[in-house]
């Protein structure tokens, strides 16, 4: 077996780093390539992830439902009915939602 001290190491390594700095191009451009693959993969396969049952009851329960203050939908309606130019803009966009 060989006797091998550091030096021998090191020269050995900065050789081989010589020889590695001619594909550094190559290389970063595979590095690239394949971190894009796994970002696109990691995002299909996230994207497809449906929720358990579980999760879809618990959310449920934790929504509220909103809530209007009759007092202050009685005055919207208050203001609503004593505005001509109101009343004749809700009454067009009954009749026509999508006129001029």
């Amino acid at each position: 077996m060989k006797n091998l001290n550091l030096q021998t190491v090191l020269d050995k390594l900065s050789d081989l780093l010589e020889k590695a700095k001619r594909y550094s191009p190559v290389l970063f451009c595979v590095f690239v390539a394949l971190a894009y693959i796994f970002i696109v993969y990691r995002v299909q396969v996230l994207n497809n992830v449906e929720p358990d049952a579980a999760t879809v009851a618990n959310q449920s329960k934790t929504a509220r439902v909103p809530h209007i203050d009759p007092a202050v939908l009685n005055q919207l309606q208050q203001l609503q009915d004593n505005s001509v130019s109101v009343q004749t803009l809700f009454n067009q966009a009954r009749n026509n939602p999508f006129g001029e």
